[in-house]
């Protein structure tokens, strides 16, 4: 374990409002080291622990269901999975329209027990984050499962590379990335803002809600007042629920994921490239996981 200040890591304020988010004298604390690329965190309310596994095949985006089960997006095998609180691990999704997905990335559980997620190609494209192989579907999408018949269904399908995601507090609002940059020249670097149809399993809208001004935005998390922490390629940035980029949270490592936990869901746990990191926040992550 190492406390207190880290060398590399610092705060960044282009608002006064940033202010409010921490204590003066907080510091971003490294909890731990060794990863080769740590993302993904999840944090467990009931046992108050972040959710780490071995052989997690290529395991990318995680979060917990509205029963406290795991919900976990895994390259390697291209699908989406369920860990009972038994340890069974059961298929939630591989296929759409009896096509094999890319490499489902990140997840989010929506209050009607709905299950969203982004399916990029990063986990077939080379052999490090899983296996090479042809896509069958020809796009990278983002997907629901419907919470009674886990029917499967497209519900963006403009999109480069899909990534992070994360509802506003109300759930009216879906945030996305879309991290094209990576495979596409001038392609895109930022956080798209949809509408949530009345019925809760269709989207509308989907402007450019941020920019990412160092690397890309990977995965994000929003908070009780509707602001998103999403990570970057210098650390965490916060932006306000219209865009304006409050502040950052500077991290010597590219940060890949970040989550709330801890008892009041006020301590930010950070995802850097090799490291796990954590700074205590005047902010609450708007639901566990």
């Amino acid at each position: 374990m190492h406390y207190g200040q880290v060398e590399g890591t610092g705060f960044v304020a282009f608002d006064k409002r940033f202010g409010q988010l921490y204590a003066g004298h907080v510091r971003i604390e490294r909890l731990w080291t060794g990863a080769r690329w740590c993302e993904g965190p999840a944090w467990f309310a009931a046992g108050r622990y972040l959710v780490f596994r071995e052989r997690s095949n290529n395991s990318n985006g995680n979060t917990v269901d509205n029963q406290g089960r795991l919900i976990t997006c895994e390259h390697l095998t291209r699908r989406v999975t369920m860990t009972h609180w038994d340890g069974r691990i059961v298929t939630l999704a591989d296929r759409y329209q009896g096509k094999r997905l890319n490499s489902p990335n990140d997840v989010v559980v929506k209050s009607d027990g709905s299950i969203w997620f982004t399916d990029p190609a990063y986990g077939i494209d080379a052999d490090y984050e899983g296996d090479r192989q042809a896509p069958e579907i020809g796009g990278c999408h983002v997907y629901r499962i419907d919470p009674r018949t886990r029917e499967v269904t497209a519900v963006v399908t403009d999109m480069v590379r899909p990534n992070g995601l994360a509802f506003s507090p109300d759930e009216s609002l879906l945030y996305i990335a879309d991290t094209g940059l990576s495979h596409q020249e001038n392609g895109p670097k930022h956080i798209r803002r949809f509408r949530v149809s009345s019925d809760g399993a269709s989207l509308s809208g989907g402007e450019v809600f941020a920019d990412c001004d160092n690397g890309l935005f990977d995965g994000f998390r929003v908070d009780t007042e509707g602001r998103l922490w999403t990570s970057a390629g210098d650390g965490v940035h916060v932006f306000a629920p219209d865009g304006t980029l409050l502040g950052k949270f500077l991290i010597p490592e590219i940060v890949a994921n970040v989550t709330f936990g801890g008892t009041k869901r006020n301590r930010l746990y950070i995802c850097g490239t090799t490291s796990i990191y954590s700074l205590f926040t005047f902010a609450k992550g708007c639901k566990p996981g």
